[in-house]
């Protein structure tokens, strides 16, 4: 039974890693080229906090309650992209000159 639950999990996040969009692009932006689109990345946030906030709006006015899982999405998204801009590896640092140059 755990090893059927361990399969299953390891698929489901294989699947989202995979195929989700904000993490297709984290890891874009985690490779050495991608560096360079961490705080232009950030900026995609906005819209899924509005979004966010449009959905609270509609679920205060009587609107479907499952609506609440859309707007963790969001939540969620939006923070991922929030703390990866600034918080993005950065490239390591050359190695020294073996001879001391």
């Amino acid at each position: 039974m755990i090893r059927l639950l361990w399969a299953l999990s390891v698929r489901t996040r294989y699947f989202l890693r995979r195929y989700m969009p904000t993490n297709v692009l984290l890891d874009a932006i985690r490779t050495r080229r991608g560096l360079k689109w961490g705080v232009p990345a950030m900026l995609l946030a906005v819209p899924y906090l509005l979004v966010a906030s449009i959905c609270v709006n509609f679920i205060e006015d009587d609107g479907p309650g499952w609506l609440n899982l859309l707007v963790l999405l969001l939540l969620w998204n939006s923070m991922k992209l929030i703390v990866m801009g600034p918080g993005q590896p950065r490239p390591p640092a050359p190695y020294p000159h073996p001879r001391g140059r």
